[in-house]
């Protein structure tokens, strides 16, 4: 039995989880609402508060979509209540960061400043020149988005600049060693 799949997802006041044709799931809560569509093969059965995901058989198959699937749903249940947040910081002199608008302007020693705009569900909060926090309600939205910030500069080994996750730990190389 998977020891993630089995477990119940328990549904907090104030949300609200149809199950629809094809087990399209969707989430309402105060952060706002979440659709997605998980596989067909799984039985969702909800009661009392309680959401539990059950499989059909004991194929891999059915045991790897179980885990998952429970996973998803609590995915959706955490981030319809509480929301997601991913915070990543830039290291190096001169590097910087700023609200414009929606989006953001990165300035990390290229010849130009990058524009990052927010997509659709995703807003940025910069509390220091060189903190950056990604806030949504879809976890792997907010952590794509993180991801595509960090690839504009990622962290390099010998100086560790760049824009890294934090308590991201950069693994450092020695320099060269002169004669």
């Amino acid at each position: 039995m998977s020891r993630i799949g089995k477990l119940p997802v328990s549904i907090p006041a104030g949300v609200t989880i149809t199950v629809e044709d094809g087990n399209v799931v969707t989430v309402k809560g105060p952060k706002g609402t979440l659709t997605e569509k998980v596989s067909s093969e799984m039985v969702i059965e909800q009661d009392a508060g309680v959401l539990t995901v059950k499989r059909p058989s004991d194929d891999k198959r059915h045991r790897s979509l179980h885990g998952l699937t429970r996973t998803l749903i609590n995915n959706m249940v955490v981030g319809a209540t509480t929301g997601y947040e991913k915070k990543l910081e830039i290291v190096g002199v001169g590097y910087k960061v700023q609200v414009q608008g929606t989006g953001l302007v990165i300035n990390v020693g290229y010849s130009h400043p990058v524009n990052f705009p927010a997509p659709a569900g995703i807003s940025f909060d910069v509390p220091a020149p060189t903190k950056i926090t990604v806030k949504g309600i879809n976890k792997q939205k907010v952590g794509q988005v993180a991801a595509d910030i960090r690839a504009v500069r990622p962290p390099e080994p010998y100086k560790g600049k760049g824009i890294r996750y934090e308590n991201e730990i950069v693994r450092r190389k020695e320099g060269k060693t002169g004669k």
